[in-house]
């Protein structure tokens, strides 16, 4: 006897590995047992998927062969996952979204590695110089213990109340269902005649439990789950700004150099690494820092930011780490790093970083307290999402259809500024490596013919040619001159280029798991209206979901600002700089030339 079901009532999916359903059509199950209130089968059209137990009526009727082996068979009874309640859900850090808009791979130019996949930050095992001691050895500190950033001002928001912290929660009456136990799926209206009260709908939980959306915690917080105290300094504020929601600026702006890169030893010689010397303006105290704690920094703002696109840092190298070239590189591109993270309103306040930049390069003591601070912050998360704050009052709601227009016009950008990038890094690449090899080596060639004419020449024991043969080696000289030339210029022009267009792959690159989860956050209010119409949800706890989406929706909206903002700064400077250096290079050939046409004058 085949297990088979009919279907009591429509049902369209809207998820990978659902499968769509039309009234009194016949299906073929996999296994009676529920999967959280799902089933899984097989429709009249040979789609296989899963479709909601309570659409379907199971009936037993014999068959010519067996069922198809279930794929889910070894899902326990409980589901995929025992379900914890509210107060305990603890979302981990992003994941990559289900369908994330591809981005193409790194080409050769790019020293920057493409974006972990998801937003839960794991350290690159690479054989670097910065992996293979404890962390809390001496070689790196911070400030007094108990002073994280001492150095930094505490900034209090406009208005704030003496106490200085403010307990924030998400919480509601809603009730929060999965996939199963009487819930149904996103999108979907509950079987007709299934209950009409208004308490009875349920806003689901997404099946993939690995999403962005989930892992960041935005499911959590937009469901109400997210509970708190905020301090006034954890408080990040979005402003109306003239072209819409932005980060509120920093008060007190500042950069950090980076320089002197110095090759340092331990345990008497046997470890070495390279150390990196910062100047904050800010302060003026200058500490070293070595990569490991860039990474670490890194790790530690990519998982507590969901929705800001932390820049990458270049990247590791297993061998060559100590040569000239490859130092010189990994500089330049921790500045580029260390300037886009100085340029955030928001990454440029945060505590951790603060911590990375203040600390005391000999106070091992401090350093580890303000690291284990850092990794015990408990506003992140569903609760990361508490401490933003967006305009209130008249003329600052967000219309929603016009936030997804804005980010689905964002994701067509990025997509195309990515494969636009990609072709520019592999033409410079090209080109470079033209100038290093090919037109050197062609220039030299010239010039090494014009001096085999004038050694020609010179068996001409006549006075009146040696002016002549003089000349023709000199313009011999010049070519051979202008073809270093052509080797050393793109370093001046092109390398500097590939590096911003590097930086930039790392932005790119996280954009998706924020957009996700800005749409994860649409999709569970476009879900609440439907409940609300049909009468089956109060508009109150409606009403939540949407002011929680809002937030979101205000974070992602600054973040996209600020993109633009520093992308149009960036590749202005960009831009001029390799225009300025092209055209001393052109004058530095032409003034060879001129000085051997010069020679010519008095033959």
């Amino acid at each position: 006897m085949a297990l088979r079901a009919r279907a009591l009532y429509d049902f369209r999916s809207e998820n990978p590995g659902e499968i769509s359903l039309r009234e009194h059509e016949v299906l073929s199950l996999c296994s009676e047992q529920d999967i959280e209130g799902w089933l899984e089968g097989v429709n009249s059209r040979g789609d296989r998927g899963l479709f909601p137990a309570s659409y379907v009526q199971v009936i037993r009727a014999p068959a010519a062969e067996p069922p198809p082996p279930a794929r889910y068979a070894n899902v326990p009874a409980g589901g995929f996952e025992p379900q914890p309640p509210p107060a305990a859900f603890k979302p981990a850090a992003q994941q990559p979204p289900p369908e994330p808009f591809p981005l193409p791979p790194a080409a050769a130019g790019y020293p920057f590695p493409p974006a972990p996949y998801g937003g839960s930050y794991q350290p690159s095992q690479g054989s670097d110089d910065d992996w293979d001691d404890d962390w809390d050895d001496s070689s790196t500190v911070a400030d007094e213990p108990g002073a994280l950033g001492s150095s930094y001002p505490d900034y209090e928001a406009a208005g704030g109340g003496a106490s200085g912290r403010y307990h924030l929660s998400t919480r509601s009456e809603l009730s929060l269902g999965s996939r199963g136990g009487g819930g149904h799926p996103v999108g979907h209206p509950h079987p007709p005649g299934g209950g009409g009260a208004k308490s009875s709908a349920t806003v689901s939980r997404n099946l993939n439990r690995f999403s962005t959306f989930v892992k960041s915690g935005g499911e959590a917080f937009v469901l109400g789950e997210a509970s708190g105290f905020v301090k006034d300094g954890d408080k990040l504020c979005v402003v109306l700004g003239p072209q819409g929601p932005e980060w509120q600026e920093n008060p007190y702006p500042f950069q950090c150099s980076i320089e002197d890169p110095t090759k340092q030893t331990k345990f008497k010689g046997m470890k070495s690494y390279i150390a990196y010397k910062l100047v904050p303006s800010h302060t003026g105290q200058q500490v070293h820092r070595r990569y490991k704690h860039f990474d670490w920094l890194y790790g530690r703002l990519a998982e507590k930011f969901p929705v800001i696109s932390v820049p990458h840092l270049p990247e590791k190298q297993a061998t060559g780490r100590f040569e000239e070239d490859f130092i010189s590189k990994r500089r330049k591109g921790l500045a580029w790093w260390m300037d886009h993270m100085c340029s955030h309103p928001v990454l440029a306040q945060c505590d951790a970083f603060q911590h990375f930049l203040t600390c005391p390069s000999t106070d091992e003591k401090a350093w580890k307290q303000g690291k284990r601070k850092a990794e015990k912050d408990e506003m992140v998360g569903a609760n990361f999402f508490l401490t933003i704050s967006v305009p209130t009052g008249p003329g600052a709601s967000l219309d929603l259809q016009e936030v997804e227009s804005q980010v689905d016009g964002f994701k067509a950008f990025t997509k195309k500024m990515d494969e636009s990038a990609l072709q520019l890094n592999h033409t410079a690449n090209e080109f470079a490596r033209k100038q290093v090899t090919g037109f050197k080596k062609e220039y030299q060639k010239v010039g090494h013919s014009f001096k085999c004419l004038s050694q020609a020449f010179e068996l001409d024991q006549q006075t009146f040619s040696a002016g002549l043969n003089q000349a023709i080696a000199f313009t011999a000289e010049a070519y051979d001159a202008i073809g270093d030339l052509f080797a050393d210029q793109p370093r001046q022009d092109l390398d500097p280029v590939m590096d911003l267009l590097a930086l930039y792959q790392g932005h790119l690159a996280n954009f998706p798991d924020i957009i996700h989860v800005q749409k994860g956050a649409l999709t569970k209010v476009k879900e609440s209206k439907r409940h609300v119409e049909e009468g089956k949800m109060e508009l109150q706890k409606a009403e939540g979901i949407q002011e929680r989406c809002n937030i979101i929706s205000f974070a992602t909206l600054a973040e996209i600002n600020h993109f633009h903002k520093i992308r149009v700064r960036d590749f202005k400077s960009q831009m001029q700089h390799f225009l300025q250096q092209q055209i001393l290079f052109f004058q530095k050939v032409t003034q060879k030339l001129e000085e051997a046409l010069h020679k010519y004058d008095s033959v």
